[in-house]
């Protein structure tokens, strides 16, 4: 799950999806630039989890690197412009292979982008949950 800073909606899809699969299955989160390498979720994005039962608070932002590649079968990107820059850090076709738009999972082809929810209240935080409950939910299904 990556997203820009990785404190918003990435950690928020890395709780769902691991809330909605078995412990076996490794589920992550990053962030394609190093803002906030380090610090916790947004403690809005703590707060929408919590409100569904979802413990964020053991999570710390990191970078997405090309390791990333190796460590993952899939990378989920919540934005357009996220998507492209993991393409650019991508080896080969194998690596871009890998990496899918998650709105993607709701509707095929759509292109639809999560929206930073980072400048807005917390009725986006609510939003952006919805939507990636709603993915991680199609995701889930196809692991189970």
């Amino acid at each position: 799950m990556v997203c820009l800073g990785n404190i918003c909606r990435s950690p928020l899809a890395e709780g769902i999806l691991k809330s909605k699969v078995s412990e076996n299955v490794y589920v992550d989160s990053a962030g394609t630039a190093a803002y906030h390498v380090g610090e916790l979720p947004d403690k809005r994005s703590i707060s929408v989890a919590k409100k569904y039962g979802i413990d964020l608070t053991n999570q710390r932002a990191r970078k997405f690197t090309v390791k990333d590649f190796e460590a993952f079968d899939l990378i989920y990107a919540m934005d357009q412009s996220n998507y492209q820059n993991i393409l650019s850090l991508s080896r080969n076709n194998e690596d871009e292979q890998k990496v899918q738009l998650i709105l993607n999972k709701i509707d095929a082809n759509s292109n639809q982008d999560v929206p930073d929810p980072y400048y807005g209240g917390n009725d986006g935080f609510e939003n952006v949950y919805q939507l990636l409950d709603e993915a991680c939910e199609i995701i889930a299904s196809k692991i189970k």
